[in-house]
Parts: C-alpha cells; sequence; structure tokens
C-alpha cells in the first residue's frame, strides 16, 4: 500500500478545508503525509495571523509536513488580484515541485482540487518524474468556473484551458468527483469513465466543541423568543451564494415580523448586502449579519434556527455542484430551505430533508419560507431526522476515508 503520501491543495489549515481531514486522518491511520499548499488567506483574502511568505514556510500540523508556497494574497477578490493570486502560486508551486521532486521520495500524489486547477500540473510533474499513482478529487470544475466566475468565454482562453485539464485527466489512476454531476464533464474532455470513483463531501467533525458565553450571549440569537421563527444562511457571503436573491425574498415577506433571516459568516459580497439590507429598512427587525465564528460553533448556531438555507446562483457549474454544506446542514439534522438547480436540489428531495426551489426564484422562496413557518414543529424535526439520517447512511467522514484508503491500496 502506498504509505508516503504528498498532497497538493490550494489551500489547508488553519483554511477549512475538506484537504485538512484528509490529511490528518491518513496521518491518524499510519500515513506519511507531506502537504504542498500556500500561505493561508482564504476568506478574507489576508495572510491569517502568524503566516507570510517568510512565515511558517514549513511546518508540522497534527503529525503532517506542511509545505507553505509564497503567494500574493486575493484581497477583495477583484479580477486582477484573483489573477495575481493563482499565478503567483502557481509559479512558486512549479519552481517548488521542480526541486521537491528529486529529494523527496512518495509513493502517491493526491490532489485536492478546488479552483484555479493549475496545480494539477505540479502534481503531474511528480507523478512522472518518480513514476506513482496520481488520485485527484474533484471539487471545482475547470474551466466551467472560470466562466462562471469571470464572464470569460473565448476560446482563446477556454480551448487551451481544457486542453490542459484533458491532459491531466489522461495522467491521473482514479478521477474522484464530489458531485455526480461533474461526470458529464470530465467525460467530455476524454474516455476517463474506468478513472471515475463518486467521493462526496462530509460535515466537520465540530459536534464535541465547548460554546464560550461569549457565543451563548451573541446577537441577535441571545435575543429571539419562541414565537420566532429562524432561518440560518452559514458560510461564505460571495456572488456565487447568490444572497440577493434571497433579499428579494425577505422584502416579499418582511411584514411577517415573527420571520427572521439571519446570514453568518463573512465574504466579498456582505458589505454590499448589507448596505442593500439598511436601503430596504430590514436590518432593525428581520435581517442580521452577526460576523463569521469559529466552525466549531456552528453546530450551536444552527441549533438555534428552525431552518437552515442554501443558495447558489443559476449557472452550469453551480448546477452539477452539491455544495458542501448541504452535507454540514443535514448532519445537524434541521430542515433545509434550498434555493439551487441539479444536484443539489436532487438531494434535498432526495432526502426528503427539506424543500427546495429553482435557483434565482425569490417568489418560490419567499412561498416556501411562509410554507415552512406555517408548519407544525413535528413536520419541521421530521425534515431534520430525514436529513440526519441520510447523512449518516451516505455521507460520514469514516465512510469517506475508508474508501480512500481502499483505493489507495488497490492502486
Amino acid at each position: 500500500m502506498a504509505r508516503r503520501i504528498c498532497i497538493f491543495t490550494n489551500h489547508f489549515y488553519p483554511e477549512d478545508f475538506k484537504a485538512n481531514d484528509v490529511a490528518f486522518e491518513l496521518a491518524k491511520n499510519g500515513f506519511e503525509v507531506s502537504v504542498v499548499t500556500a500561505v493561508p488567506d482564504y476568506p478574507k483574502g489576508k495572510f491569517f495571523d502568524g503566516y507570510g511568505i517568510f512565515k511558517k514556510s514549513l511546518e508540522v500540523v497534527n503529525g503532517c509536513k506542511v509545505y507553505r508556497l509564497p503567494i500574493i494574497p486575493r484581497g477583495k477578490g477583484g479580477a486582477i488580484r484573483l489573477v495575481l493570486n493563482y499565478a503567483s502560486y502557481y509559479l512558486c508551486a512549479r519552481i517548488f515541485t521542480f526541486f521537491h521532486k528529486f529529494f523527496c521520495k512518495y509513493d502517491a500524489v493526491f490532489v485536492h482540487l478546488t479552483s484555479p486547477f493549475f496545480i494539477g500540473k505540479c502534481a503531474v510533474a511528480l507523478k512522472r518524474r518518480q513514476k506513482i499513482p496520481l488520485v485527484f478529487w474533484v471539487l471545482d470544475l475547470w474551466p466551467e468556473s472560470l466562466t462562471a466566475a469571470a464572464g470569460i468565454t473565448s476560446p482563446l482562453v477556454i480551448n487551451p484551458q481544457n486542453r490542459m485539464v484533458a491532459n491531466v485527466y489522461k495522467n491521473c489512476d482514479k478521477i474522484l468527483i464530489g458531485s455526480k454531476g461533474f461526470e458529464k464533464s470530465i467525460l467530455e474532455k476524454g474516455d476517463f469513465k474506468d478513472k471515475l470513483v463518486y467521493f462526496p463531501n462530509w460535515a466537520e467533525d465540530v459536534s464535541a466543541a465547548e460554546i464560550s458565553d461569549e457565543v451563548k450571549n451573541a446577537k441577535p440569537f441571545c435575543d429571539f423568543t419562541e414565537d420566532d421563527f429562524v432561518l440560518l444562511f452559514a458560510g461564505n457571503i460571495g456572488e456565487a451564494q447568490n444572497i440577493d436573491c434571497i433579499l428579494d425574498a425577505v422584502v416579499k415577506v418582511k411584514n411577517e415580523r415573527r420571520i427572521k433571516f439571519i446570514f453568518l459568516g463573512d465574504g466579498r459580497a456582505r458589505e454590499h448586502l448589507e448596505q442593500r439590507a439598511e436601503d430596504e429598512n430590514l436590518l432593525e427587525h428581520t435581517v442580521f449579519f452577526p460576523g463569521r465564528f469559529p466552525i466549531e460553533t456552528m453546530p450551536y448556531f444552527m441549533h438555534k434556527a428552525d431552518v437552515l438555507m442554501v443558495s447558489l446562483k443559476d449557472a452550469l457549474i453551480f448546477n452539477l455542484t452539491v455544495p458542501s454544506k448541504v452535507q454540514f446542514y443535514m448532519a445537524q439534522g434541521k430542515p433545509i430551505l434550498a434555493m439551487l438547480n441539479g444536484d443539489g436540489a436532487d438531494l434535498v428531495n432526495e432526502a426528503k430533508c427539506g424543500i427546495a426551489v429553482e435557483a434565482g426564484n425569490s417568489a418560490a422562496f419567499a412561498d416556501a419560507v411562509l410554507k415552512l413557518s406555517a408548519m407544525p414543529k413535528d413536520d419541521l424535526a421530521l425534515m431534520g431526522q430525514n436529513g440526519g439520517q441520510f447523512y449518516e447512511r451516505n455521507f460520514r467522514k469514516d465512510l469517506r476515508i475508508k474508501q480512500l484508503i481502499d483505493l489507495l491500496a488497490r492502486i
């Protein structure tokens, strides 16, 4: 079995990504794990405290050796800063891998892929030099995400990207897909059917967190009464989440004063959304932006809500994606109100754990809010139980780690 694993990932601890679980669990199971990643800057666009271009470039975290490569931080996420962020990481990763592959021997390479895709070329270089298997976990389609995020459709840009992606897939031994909808896109780039393995997300293991008095007294949660009906969105507040459309729905139901909407988290779109909520006179009684809290506190806050919200824009790449927060929500045993298309909506419907409406349909979302707010508590509880049971059968972390270890043994 492959025991010395090199993991390439754009994001790693202290950022909250599934690459953390993969690395730490493999280390617990006796693997020697090295991680090639960047200086952490997500989601705020600036380096985490204690980290920098010349700080903690090499450290050991939970038994994993972590190499952190210098990047230009993404800042507020404008097009120029994102290009510089992507380019700086790719350049540093290529230079690092060129030398690293001669001095450190591995049994396998594992890629945790979020945008951008270029890190795949570095993993291929290591695979070829050391003649070892490459396992590629696709969590973001490329170049589809380039089109969705930046609006780039020119064949002069897209065609070379497609060729690069196809070449990387060709060099993979296994391609893990986080969503079944990814299969069509990948197969359009080549005959990779035999390489595909369904490998979905799981919820973060945060159930044992100790809750401080500061969290318990956090507003607006401590001010709600039993008569209030609370809907909670938790996670990155960006353009892709299309929270503007949720606010369109909020305007339609704002006269129902017992219905409260909380957007817990941070991101590039938060400032705009807060300003819009203020302009619509929603901030005082209806809409709340408490800010960002540690992931360990999420189950506590979600327990305070009646329904958990998830939304994405109507774009091809998002329609093929199951947002990881869907599995996290299901694990909390709470009903889900989803405004998205494709695999994410199908999952909510299959598990019978909530209501899914079309992406961008604020009127349907508003109707679903009113429907859920009028439901008996027992019916809401049943939805939540359905989600929790579905999660236990299909998405637990231990199931995925066992699947990965078995796969590494086979290749």
